[in-house]
């Protein structure tokens, strides 16, 4: 089946994020090295955000909780809750004063008419009723049971009363289930009896659940589905919708004043005071409690809006659930540990309370794992990301990249390195024949140029001016050990990670450039051990102190004595050799340095010299004691020595590197021989 495409005239604006899995990786390179774990790299990129290749920021988890926390604010210092008993309040009063106008209205005309008899008794009833009305309870549930009773002279005032009891049922029936506005308008008697049994029902359904019998959820909604209108498929989905209205009903309690909550207390039983519907909303409210804990039924919110923009019921219960749902994304992108865990957020929701970029954003940041598993970077093994050979090539490359585009153009850099000679190493690429070229022909080149100089047609007539032969490159092999000081003064002088830069950049390189080459990784602190490309990437300082030369120099050895070619050890570390490994095994520590580790150290450098390999070592933050230690090395071991600072350490070994391979190559080209 054919894949169909949609398109739409582009206007200017149809402009995305444009982010793919080499920027990912580009970005937490650094990260990543420093670190060494893809899975914490990743986090704190989603927690700080990134860029695209046009230099868009699309913003992190930290800028997300912040305008969160800055919307809440602002919703907290705009409104205060005294609205929502000011709006009752003021309807009542409304009731009240156009009961009084029709009071005086009869009384007025009682009066007008000259009945005597009539105005006597006509005044002495509307006085009595103003009595009445002037008596009222100052609270708001007093005035409503005063009122109940009270025999209304005026029709309109009745029918005002009786509506906005009706309405006030409602909203406060919304603290239990939600949505139920169809099945909760003009409840009568017979329908207030009906939602007693609803709840009933309800209830006996979670007690089957939990007693592990069948709910019996669609004979349920067969009943009583005209209470829920959005249409909840499943037991949990309607059980969620009520939480989170009952919820959003308790933070409002929480929130408001001791007062406040007695007056709506005392409202809510003289609206509502039927105690088998009490019995039943109680029970349900719990059962929601113990299903749903994380809703923040304990939550209370600081209104600070001092009656600059009061609330009405309604609009009270919406913020409440507004507020709800800006926790509830709080503590998702408090505790999101991973990129993937975004994925969970409800992304309408996410629209609604901080906008569309940052839903987008969002979107965005739960795709970056995805992104480097489908682009074969990275592969999730037991719940974790590791790094697969593509990825740590690609590292490598950025790392190498980084430190070649700050050489000078002049340098090695960038630059293609050719060195043609006698070998048999094609490099591809080809050249006229010369009197004394190896005759390797380029057969589909020199066919083309005789065919360019006579044109097309057959037989095609060779001349010696046709040949061209393919290039070949002289081989030479080296064998290299890197040797990285991984204790703890390291990444305490920022030096580690320019290091593990280097070594990255220099595996990349040799594995890139000089693929018959040996790379070996020896990393020491007290002690020395070897790591595998592999487990470069994820290897990080070691919390200990001690710098044991003496191990490390004794792995590289022995990795070295495996291989052929020219034999070097590059070495990287900012502290003088202040561990060692005695006879017994034991390692002994001691700083300053003392005349035992010195000693033992020098001898592994005999050892290394004997055997004809050639240290080279690099100081970054060189004391005048290292720098005497070294000297001495050197003077031992024919090497070089190099005084170096973090940022222009990757430039002196990449180039050093370099050198010694051209070095090679020009002298193996003109003796004429092929390393082995």
């Amino acid at each position: 089946m054919a894949t169909r495409f949609t398109y739409s005239r582009w206007d200017g604006t149809q402009k995305g994020f444009d982010l793919d899995a080499d920027a990912i990786m580009d970005q937490v390179t650094d990260d990543l090295l420093y670190h060494g774990d893809l899975n914490a790299a990743l986090r704190r990129l989603m927690q700080n955000g990134l860029k695209d290749r046009e230099g868009r920021n699309l913003e992190g988890v930290r800028d997300m909780l912040e305008k969160l926390r800055q919307k809440r604010r602002e919703m907290l210092e705009q409104h205060e809750l005294g609205g929502v008993f000011d709006e009752v309040a003021d309807a009542l009063r409304d009731v009240v004063d156009k009961e009084r106008k029709t009071l005086d209205q009869l009384t007025q005309q009682a009066r007008e008419s000259g009945d005597q008899r009539r105005q006597e008794v006509t005044e002495q009833a509307m006085g009595e009723r103003h009595m009445q009305l002037d008596l009222l309870p100052p609270d708001l549930a007093g005035q409503v049971r005063e009122l109940e009773q009270y025999d209304f002279t005026s029709a309109e005032a009745r029918q005002q009363f009786e509506e906005l009891m009706e309405k006030l049922r409602d909203q406060l029936m919304q603290r239990f289930v939600n949505q139920m506005s169809e099945g909760m308008q003009n409840m009568s008697p017979e329908q207030m009896a009906r939602m007693k049994d609803m709840m009933a029902g309800l209830n006996e359904m979670l007690a089957k659940r939990e007693r592990g019998e069948d709910p019996g959820f669609e004979q349920f909604m067969e009943e009583f589905g005209d209470f829920f209108p959005e249409n909840p498929q499943t037991l949990d989905e309607l059980l969620e919708n009520m939480a989170a209205r009952m919820a959003a009903m308790q933070r409002m309690l929480n929130s408001m004043s001791p007062e406040q909550r007695r007056q709506l207390q005392e409202l809510s039983e003289q609206l509502l005071g039927d105690m088998d519907l009490a019995f039943q909303v109680d029970q349900l409210g719990e059962h929601m409690r113990s299903l749903f804990p994380q809703m923040g039924w304990e939550q209370r919110y600081d209104f600070q809006g001092q009656g600059q923009d009061p609330m009405g019921f309604g609009d009270a219960m919406q913020m409440m659930e507004q507020l709800g749902d800006m926790d509830q994304l709080e503590q998702l992108l408090r505790g999101v540990s991973n990129p993937g865990a975004l994925a969970e957020a409800d992304f309408d929701k996410v629209r609604d309370i901080l906008g569309d970029e940052s839903a987008a954003a969002m979107e965005r940041l739960a795709q970056l794992a995805r992104q480097l598993e489908e682009a074969g970077l990275a592969e999730n093994k037991e719940g974790r990301l590791t790094l697969t050979p593509r990825g740590l090539r690609k590292i490598g490359a950025n790392a190498l990249g980084e430190l070649f585009s700050k050489l000078a153009k002049d340098k090695s850099g960038q630059h293609q390195q050719v060195l043609h000679g006698l070998g048999h190493e094609r490099t591809f690429e080809s050249k006229p024949y010369e009197f004394g070229d190896p005759f390797n022909l380029d057969l589909h080149r020199t066919i083309r140029n005789a065919v360019t100089r006579e044109g097309s047609g057959t037989p095609v007539h060779l001349t010696q001016d046709d040949f061209e032969i393919e290039r070949t490159e002289n081989v030479t092999r080296s064998s290299t050990v890197l040797m990285i000081d991984l204790s703890l003064s390291m990444p305490m002088r920022d030096n580690f990670l320019a290091a593990k830069k280097v070594a990255m950049a220099l595996h990349s390189l040799i594995s890139m450039q000089f693929p018959r080459d040996f790379l070996g990784i020896v990393g020491f602190s007290e002690v020395a051990r070897v790591i595998t490309p592999e487990q470069l990437p994820e290897v990080s300082w070691d919390f200990v102190y001690g710098t044991n030369m003496q191990h490390g120099f004794f792995l590289a050895r022995q990795l070295l004595a495996k291989q052929t070619g020219t034999k070097q050890i590059i070495m990287i570390t900012d502290g003088e050799p202040t561990a060692h490994i005695q006879q017994n095994g034991q390692v002994f520590f001691n700083y300053p340095p003392v005349y035992e580790t010195v000693e033992a150290t020098l001898r592994e450098v005999m050892h290394c010299t004997r055997e004809n390999i050639r240290i080279n070592t690099f100081m970054l933050d060189a004391t005048s004691a290292l720098k005497a230690f070294i000297e001495k090395i050197t003077q031992m071991n024919r090497g070089r020595a190099f005084f170096t600072t973090p940022d222009t350490l990757g430039d002196y070994v990449l180039v050093d590197f370099i050198e010694h391979k051209k070095s090679l190559s020009r002298g193996r080209g003109q003796s004429g021989r092929r390393a082995s």
